[in-house]
């Protein structure tokens, strides 16, 4: 099966109405209130009201600013601020939180680790207490750390079911071979059983610095108290890891490589291609963030794909070559990746063939322009996402640290959505070009029937059109 996709380049002027929405939105947002203590710690709260709040501390570290011998130690971290400080046992520390009627959790990624707390207004001074407990007083005794250790490995098994979460993991260990975004999270199942109390230890004095910390809150919430509350349970965070405790940050370098987990016991084939996309403060990051928007997300079983608009949908539902399609843009401090996300159920080269038209020749046709109503489509939708990332205190106090952690300061929701009404279909015809157009791509697929897609250099050839 074999198809010609075609796509009309049309650039008009950008509707003054959707501009008049966007910023009678952004006029609710209240204001972001910053500040920096004597040690560096950056404290950052924005008052949304209500009877809740969420505070939470976000470091500049995780897994990529681990070695290959203690990859998975910012992950077991994790885990072991959770079992007890030099104050409170586990129980005490559980029924604090549940007394409190809180929720209180945390997560690592490969650039940041985040401890936070969901509680009420009166309980803010509580959380502000417990959560500097927990990342200052942790005691990791050797026998918490046996017992985790076996928690991890079972959790280890639990991700290796989640073929998506694979795939991506895989996507990263080819697309940043020997670099320190190819690192997984959890770390290698050897790493795991080897890692001691005195190695997280060294992590967090080597790591947990002030001047890589923030606090941030939102919600139910006072800057002026938080700000105190932070001088006093933060105020003694070093401003300097300890002499001997240095670590090198090293560049993620981006490379075109595949890798095929062949299994023909699974039910479909799910893999992800992907370009190198932007890091988060390059300035044309929301364009390409647009260009995920374009591409739209397709799922067979939903009976709405009929009345879809974006073309890459469109044409997988003409042809029924993929269960889902899920274009992605993943930002990081120095690189990014950009692509789409697949799960197909095909058993012929022509099915393969024809899927891999459709997704490399719409990513390749944004290269050559969009109409007006594609980009107003993008525009509408990737700002809805973007408020939906906000919806919340937890959103928002997520969005608050990650941004002073990546951009070195709040973006607010009225410049936000600016930078989205400000793209132009020129715009988006350039970055393209720049991500997309003969440049070197990424392939990692597990599943069956992967003997029909072709090798990396039948991938590579499909990211240009020879021009007559």
């Amino acid at each position: 099966m074999q198809l010609k996709l075609t796509r009309l380049a049309q650039r008009r002027v950008a509707r003054p109405a959707a501009r008049a929405y966007s910023s009678a939105v952004a006029a609710v947002q209240p204001p972001t209130h910053v500040a920096t203590m004597p040690n560096q710690m950056r404290v950052a709260t924005e008052s949304t009201g209500g009877d809740t709040a969420t505070l939470g501390v976000w470091i500049d570290t995780g897994s990529r600013y681990e070695s290959d011998a203690t990859n998975g130690v910012a992950h077991f971290l994790e885990h072991m601020s959770f079992k007890g400080t030099a104050k409170r046992n586990t129980r005490q520390l559980e029924m604090e939180v549940e007394n409190m009627g809180g929720h209180l959790n945390a997560y690592t990624s490969r650039e940041q680790t985040v401890y936070y707390a969901k509680v009420l207004k009166q309980d803010v001074p509580r959380a502000v207490e417990l959560l500097s407990d927990i990342l200052l007083n942790s005691t990791f005794s050797p026998a918490a750390v046996e017992n985790e250790r076996q928690v991890i490995l079972r959790e280890m098994e639990e991700v290796e079911s989640q073929i998506e979460e694979v795939v991506f993991d895989r996507l990263h260990e080819v697309a940043y071979v020997g670099t320190p975004l190819a690192r997984t999270i959890l770390g290698p199942t050897e790493n795991i059983n080897s890692i001691t109390a005195d190695d997280i230890s060294r992590y967090v004095k080597t790591h947990y610095t002030a001047p890589r910390m923030v606090l941030a809150a939102a919600g139910a919430v006072e800057h002026d108290q938080v700000l105190d509350l932070a001088s006093e349970y933060f105020g003694g965070v070093p401003t300097v890891a300890p002499a001997g405790h240095d670590y090198e940050n090293h560049a993620s370098l981006f490379c075109g490589a595949d890798v095929r987990d062949f299994k023909e016991d699974m039910p479909a084939a799910n893999f992800a291609l992907a370009f190198e996309g932007l890091k988060w403060t390059d300035p044309d990051v929301f364009t390409l963030m647009l260009c995920q928007s374009l591409l739209g997300t397709y799922d067979k079983k939903s009976s709405n794909m009929q009345y879809a608009t974006a073309p890459m949908v469109l044409a997988l539902d003409k042809y029924k070559v993929a269960e889902q399609v899920q274009p992605f843009c993943t930002c990081y401090n120095d690189t990014g990746l950009f692509g789409v996300y697949v799960t197909a159920n095909l058993d012929s080269y022509d099915d393969y063939s024809t899927l891999f038209q459709i997704l490399q020749d719409e990513m390749l046709a944004l290269t050559q322009g969009v109409s007006d109503e594609d980009l107003a489509r993008g525009k509408a939708q990737l700002k809805y996402n973007l408020l939906q990332q906000m919806d919340g205190t937890s959103p928002t106090a997520e969005e608050i640290g990650r941004q002073l952690l990546t951009f070195g300061r709040r973006m607010n929701l009225a410049e936000t959505l600016a930078r989205v009404d400000d793209i132009t279909a020129a715009d988006v015809k350039r970055v393209a070009d720049k991500v997309c157009w003969d440049q070197e791509v990424s392939f990692a697929a597990i599943g069956s029937n992967l003997k029909y897609i072709g090798d990396i250099n039948s991938l590579r050839r499909g990211t240009y059109w020879n021009r007559v």
